[in-house]
């Protein structure tokens, strides 16, 4: 049984600089990967970063260079640092979490971008 909540997202300016964090709870002793989505209003959900347990990282094309996905070992605190944000990345970020082959999600954090 796995809970996570996500935070750290707000209102930015475009060009500006949020981190996100995703803090899980329960039995997250096996976890395989970590993964942010994010959903904008009228879009389907897009993936945006992967860690997994040994810290490799992947990122979708409209992330590469801007964003930044970290943890700690155990990947029970998992972050996106974004910068140079744009108005494009204005969603809904939700964290991901698969262990032992289940998937967990958060409530997910508004990011707005715009001047």
């Amino acid at each position: 049984q796995v809970q996570l909540v996500e935070s750290g997202g707000g209102f930015v300016q475009p060009g500006g600089s949020l981190t996100l964090s995703c803090a899980a709870s329960g039995s997250t002793f096996s976890v395989n990967v970590v993964r942010w989505y994010r959903q904008a209003p009228g879009k389907q959900r897009e993936w945006v970063a992967d860690i997994t347990s040994s810290d490799a990282t992947t990122y979708a094309d409209s992330a590469k260079g801007r964003f930044t996905i970290s943890g700690n070992n155990a990947k029970n605190k998992v972050y996106l640092e974004m910068n140079s944000l744009k108005p494009e990345d204005t969603a809904v970020y939700y964290c991901n979490i698969v262990v032992v082959g289940n998937n967990y999600w958060g409530q997910g954090t508004q990011v707005t971008v715009s001047s």
